[in-house]
């Protein structure tokens, strides 16, 4: 710890919220840049963020193991192409420990509510665990990380349900599912890792589908003792394996944000793909999704048709509408009794919970903020009106066809910069993104948004807000947002200073040691 900034309260540097991908990476980049006054605030207790609460039968990743790591981390002995969650939270651990990380993390530490203390110049934060300050807040918190269920008003009847009743992101593995009626809400990418993983072992299981999801082979292997002693003995190899699984996505881009049209071949590839495992032609017609490929995230699996063509496999091609005792009822009529419901209804993406936290130099919440507007940041990082605050994966910086781990990447990259900006400036000092740059930067990426396939494809997924907004996905390469973020543009900020003792602010009034003043940067 960096001291107090007072009161008795701990003060850091930089508190940076959450320890998977994006934490770890934020905590090794501080590191990276000699600074070591900063803490981890993880509500869990351990590391491993979204590859730590997803746990369920047969989870893994769909991007390939050499793409989904850090670049300043290659040496790690992947066991497969395409890594189950086992190997990934091992992954992370390793970073953790390689790094050094550990005396940095606060565990079982939930920030309850972080706010800006305009006369002080930085946070007050509380958390589960204690109380701190901190002049800069990294907020990593990742959109997977709070499963959304639905509510009694949302599904009538699931309230007095009485069987047992989980989230995929919440398996309960004291739970034994052998011989049991199972339901499965969703076909999202956890559904169709999930549906295989307990076919065999269930007594029946019934799928709920209001949307098909379209579905490529899934190229996993293992990886040689002979490729993992080259990549380990000649590190350039790993190098362009990586760069190779990049580039080739990076060439795909151009599909999904300017030519839809062109996706008409994948989609045949996938119905191909349908075709060789499901014979009977009513069930692939319920299994056909009627949206563009690559609308909603295309999901790769060679399991999940095999296991929906299985004796004892219903698929409702319906969304769950009702729960009468334990009848689940579907919103076309069909009904089935089941003893566990299982549900894969996704994240609170673009209502992110962490932003009900955040209390900005208004008063207002980060969530208050943005309830008209729907989620923006400047540069995907940072909200005007929450000085020296930033997002890691913040608005508009998902992806559809590549690793998260690049973009992550390139907000690190951004993160340093800013924190040697207020290094630069020097003082007591605070960087407030300019409501005029966050605008100018939000209209320019809806406006490159509205000829993809997220935005055109036909489809309702959960890239959109409930206003019909796609403020999750960037709609360009990786290596446009690597551009974008390399530094900080100090004239997309407002500079807030600590006012010298007795000068006078533009009412007239005499500032004190502890008043500020904003200072449009470059003016």
């Amino acid at each position: 710890m960096g001291g107090h900034k007072g009161g008795n309260v701990p003060h850091v540097r930089v508190a940076v919220v959450g320890s998977g991908f994006g934490g770890l990476g934020a905590a090794v980049r501080l590191r990276r840049e000699g600074i070591t006054d900063f803490v981890v605030l993880e509500r869990a207790g351990s590391v491993g963020g979204t590859w730590r609460d997803n746990d369920y039968p047969g989870c893994a990743c769909d991007v390939p193991s050499h793409l989904y790591s850090f670049s300043f981390a290659p040496d790690f002995a992947w066991p497969r192409a395409f890594s189950g969650q086992e190997h990934i939270r091992a992954y992370l651990e390793h970073v953790t420990d390689v790094f050094g990380l550990r005396p940095h993390i606060r565990f079982d530490s939930e920030v309850l509510r972080m706010a800006w203390d305009a006369e002080r110049l930085c946070w007050d934060i509380e958390t589960s665990g204690g109380a701190l300050s901190a002049d800069f807040v990294v907020s990593a918190t990742g959109p997977l990380s709070d499963p959304k269920v639905p509510t009694e008003a949302e599904l009538p009847g699931i309230g007095s349900f009485p069987g047992k009743v989980f989230h995929s992101a919440r398996w309960d593995h004291g739970y034994d599912l052998r011989g049991k009626r199972v339901a499965m809400i969703g076909t999202g990418a956890s559904a169709i890792q999930i549906v295989p993983a307990i076919q065999p072992e269930v007594g029946r299981l019934t799928l709920f589908q209001r949307t098909p999801p379209w579905v490529l082979p899934r190229v996993d292997r293992s990886i040689s003792g002979a490729e993992k002693w080259l990549h380990k003995q000649l590190p350039f190899t790993a190098q362009a394996r990586r760069g190779l699984l990049w580039g080739v996505r990076e060439l795909q881009v151009q599909a999904f944000t300017k030519r839809p049209n062109q996706l008409g071949l994948v989609e045949q590839l996938a119905k191909r793909h349908m075709a060789r495992s499901v014979k009977d032609p009513q069930l692939r017609a319920r299994l056909t999704p009627d949206y563009r490929i690559g609308c909603k995230r295309i999901l790769l699996s060679n399991t999940y048709y095999p296991a929906l063509t299985r004796p004892n496999v219903d698929v409702v091609a319906s969304g769950l509408a009702k729960v009468d005792g334990s009848t689940l009822v579907a919103a076309d009529g069909t009904a089935a009794e089941v003893d566990a419901i299982v549900f894969g209804t996704g994240f609170h993406v673009t209502d992110m919970p962490i932003a009900d936290r955040v209390v900005g130099a208004e008063g207002r919440t980060l969530a208050e903020a943005w309830a008209e507007s729907g989620m923006r940041s400047l540069r995907g990082a940072s909200a005007a009106g929450f000085p020296n605050w930033m997002t890691v994966i913040g608005p508009n910086t998902g992806l559809g066809n590549s690793s998260m781990i690049l973009m992550i990447e390139s907000q690190l990259n951004y993160m340093a910069d800013f924190v040697r900006q207020l290094d630069v400036l020097g003082g007591r000092v605070a960087l407030d993104a300019r409501p005029d740059a966050v605008d100018a930067w939000n209209e320019r990426v809806q406006r490159r948004m509205e000829r993809t396939v997220w935005n055109t494809g036909g489809c309702t997924s959960w890239y959109l807000d409930a206003s019909g907004r796609n403020t999750t996905v960037w709609p360009g390469t990786t290596t446009e947002f690597r551009g974008a973020t390399r530094r900080v543009d100090l004239s997309e900020y407002e500079v807030v200073r600590a006012a010298p003792p007795g000068t006078r602010n533009s009412g007239g009034a005499t500032d004190t040691d502890q008043d500020t003043e904003k200072v449009e940067a470059g003016a």
